[in-house]
């Protein structure tokens, strides 16, 4: 099911609003970006709430990408326009501390940390999944549209991929092999 459109067209006018399409990213504009993810997680048949968190998962910068479009301060802004459920998990990807979440956020009681408060927690289940399932979207769009960054990190990725192969959609994992073992 697609993430209604409605809510996708309030959220790409904020994205412009706040330079997200001036914004330069891997494969073009950041903008881009965050169509691409959102596009790949409905083609995963995501639920409507994780492929809006995917259009906006770079709203507070994250790990891997410190350009914020809102500040923290802001966040009832963005769930105002594309739903509590979606901001919270745009929060949840942006807080991720990598170093620290990646190597145990498969197992039942891996802790997440986050890289705002310093705080850690055991996620949910369904949380797991939906990060898993976003992180490999994002991480895939990136090695699509830039064949130096899949020879580079494309191992690595695959290696991370495989340890959360449990929390995974078969197409998503079907479709991690398929890019990264490409490289």
């Amino acid at each position: 099911m697609p993430a209604p459109p409605p809510a996708v067209g309030r959220a790409v006018a904020l994205l412009r609003e706040l330079g997200a399409a001036e914004t330069a990213h891997p494969g073009g504009t950041l903008l881009a970006h965050l169509q691409r993810v959102q596009e790949q997680l409905a083609a995963w048949d995501a639920r409507p709430a994780l492929q809006l968190a995917g259009l906006c998962h770079a709203f507070y910068g994250t790990d891997g990408f410190p350009v914020a479009l809102l500040s923290l301060d802001r966040r009832d802004e963005l769930a105002a326009v594309i739903g509590v459920e979606a901001e919270d998990l745009v929060y949840v990807y942006a807080s991720c501390d990598r170093k620290a979440t990646y190597p145990t956020l498969a197992d039942v009681d891996g802790t997440f940390q986050d890289r705002f408060t310093g705080r850690a927690r055991i996620p949910e289940p369904q949380l797991r999944r939906d990060f898993a399932e976003l992180s490999a979207a994002n991480e895939l769009d990136l090695a699509r549209v830039d064949p130096a960054f899949r020879e580079k990190r494309g191992p690595e990725l695959l290696a991370l991929f495989t340890r959360f192969r449990p929390l995974l959609s078969e197409p998503a994992w079907s479709d991690c092999r398929a890019v990264l073992a490409a490289g």
